[in-house]
């Protein structure tokens, strides 16, 4: 006999909306009487619809749709108030009860479409706004394009979200970039001529000087009657410059000492059994990756903490280790391990969402003086290391070897990492004056200042009131202070700096969310939902 249960019926999600039925435990029920049907076949449903709720016909497109999510929600609270009835006791487990894939998915929508809706809503209000585009390919080989909108209104509110995620399963040149970043701006509805800067991660195809995203959407900006300007992510451009102390004789040692611990599961083990023996400071070494911005210092210093017990062990193993018995290759290694912490302090500092552009250039231009104070200090008769322990603790632990000849070599490669920063930061550099005068008004020279704002800037400067304010107040609060009419070119210049991005922070960090959420085991993941679970998600 033919049996029903081996057919393998399933529900199917457009019943919901044509005849009102839901999917419940296995079972196929109506959501107006809450009658269940027995087999999962379209005739027996849509027989139960048509010969009982017929009436409902009459509801269509949008309307329909509402009526469906009245009606599913009656049948939760129906089941809320039998639970508190029969057991309440149990109301929360039922509370807990997972949604159906299909609810979830639903509601993550319309989450991410009232989230889109708001956002459109705030940029009619927009100034002077300004993205960030950032590209990468997820684990389908779809190039997946970040484009982030920083909005500034009349009030200085600063409003940071995730404009689009554009997907390209074609090329990824720049005019290709450029027409999806042109649809995002377009379908959000935001004046062109409102962009005030673009910042990208320096790739060709953002960057390119003749088809670049950058130059394509400063020229469509120019074409609205805008001006905007083009910026490289400043911690990218951070990252470069810290490469530029390469250290090879350094570091292939160290790498490779590493790899040769960690990437045999024997000696692995054998190596974090023989630090819990000894009671070492820490339980393992740590893997270097290029890509992660401050691996190489992590990696560094946690060699550099146990090269002892490395020593040791890479003894018993028949493979020692000739670098870690000599002074001056130490010192190298000291040293490297200093000045990377000092780069990853810097890095760390430019991480974090709502920085304005001013507050990452100040922190640029707070390293270079340290550079040039670290070249002086060791550049002395009689090095001063106070600033590089680890140098230091070398320095210390081999006094009869002439170490200390090795400072002005120091002093040289980090002048040389001085002028890297000095030749990579030339985008910063050039709108410097506009920064100093959006933060400290009250320090620039009326005459140095734009002819727009020189008047303006005399009246701030000769008003004691609002002298004592700029000292009280933060800074948003006090240019939003500040009067409109008598004010207007300075708030104006105001808007603009407080619309730019400083660096693609945002983005690095939603592609981080992108992977773990389009994983392995979730590659089917479509395109438009993963746009909805990152607004979401950001």
């Amino acid at each position: 006999r033919r049996k029903v249960d081996s057919e393998g019926r399933r529900f199917q999600d457009r019943w919901k909306v044509e005849y009102f039925f839901t999917e419940i435990e296995n079972h196929c029920v109506c959501l107006i009487c809450q009658e269940t049907v027995a087999v999962y076949k379209e005739f027996n449903v849509k027989r139960h619809y048509q010969s009982r709720h017929s009436t409902y016909d009459k509801l269509t497109g949008h309307d329909r749709s509402e009526k469906l999510k009245q009606l599913e929600a009656v049948l939760i609270e129906c089941v809320m108030k039998m639970v508190e009835n029969i057991c309440p006791e149990k109301k929360q487990e039922f509370a807990n009860i997972c949604l159906a894939r299909n609810t979830v998915a639903r509601r993550i929508e319309e989450i991410s479409s009232d989230i889109k809706r708001q956002l459109t809503s705030k940029g009619v209000d927009f100034d002077f706004f300004s993205i960030a585009c950032d590209e990468s390919t997820d684990l389908s080989d779809t190039a997946q394009l970040l484009i982030f909108m920083r909005g500034v209104d009349d009030e200085m509110n600063v409003t940071e979200e995730l404009l689009d995620l554009q997907s390209l399963t074609d090329q990824t040149r720049g005019k290709d970039l450029f027409v999806s970043v042109s649809s995002a701006i377009d379908d959000m509805k935001l004046p062109w001529n409102k962009v005030t800067g673009i910042i990208t991660d320096g790739a060709p195809a953002m960057v390119g000087e003749r088809s670049g995203l950058s130059t394509l959407i400063c020229n469509k900006v120019i074409e609205e009657g805008g001006k905007a300007i083009k910026l490289h992510c400043i911690i990218h451009q951070q990252v470069l410059c810290a490469k530029h102390l390469k250290y090879d004789h350094v570091m292939k040692p160290v790498l490779k000492t590493i790899n040769f611990i960690r990437s045999k599961a024997l000696c692995h083990r054998q190596f974090k059994q023989f630090l819990l023996d000894i009671q070492a400071e820490y339980e393992d070494v740590l893997y270097h990756n290029d890509v992660r911005w401050l691996s190489r210092g992590s990696a560094l210093q946690r060699f550099y903490s146990l090269r002892k017990e490395i020593g040791e062990f890479l003894e018993t193993k028949g493979q020692p280790m000739r670098e870690l018995s000599d002074p001056i290759w130490l010192a190298d290694l000291g040293f490297l391990v200093d000045i990377t912490k000092h780069l990853n302090v810097l890095n760390t500092s430019l991480q974090g969402k709502d920085a304005a552009v001013n507050q990452l250039y100040s922190h640029l231009k707070a390293f270079g003086t340290k550079l040039q104070l670290f070249i002086r200090q060791l550049s002395q008769t009689q090095p001063n290391t106070i600033h590089f322990s680890a140098l230091q603790e070398i320095m210390n632990s081999f006094p009869q070897d002439n170490i200390s000849a090795q400072t002005s070599r120091y002093a040289a490669d980090i002048a040389s990492l001085a002028g890297e920063f000095k030749r990579r930061f030339q985008d910063f550099a050039a709108i410097e004056k506009e920064i100093s005068l959006f933060s400290s008004p009250f320090s620039v020279d009326p005459d140095d200042a734009p002819d727009q704002l020189q008047l303006e800037l005399i009246e701030l400067h000769c008003d004691s009131e609002l002298r004592s304010r700029h000292q009280q107040l933060s800074l948003v609060n006090f240019y939003r202070q500040l009067d409109k009419s008598q004010f207007q070119e300075i708030r104006t210049l105001t808007k603009k700096m407080l619309s730019l991005f400083g660096s693609t922070y945002m983005c690095e960090k939603t592609f981080s969310a992108m992977n773990f959420n389009k994983n392995r085991m979730r590659t089917r993941l479509s395109d438009s939902h993963l746009c909805d679970i990152l607004r979401i998600k950001t």
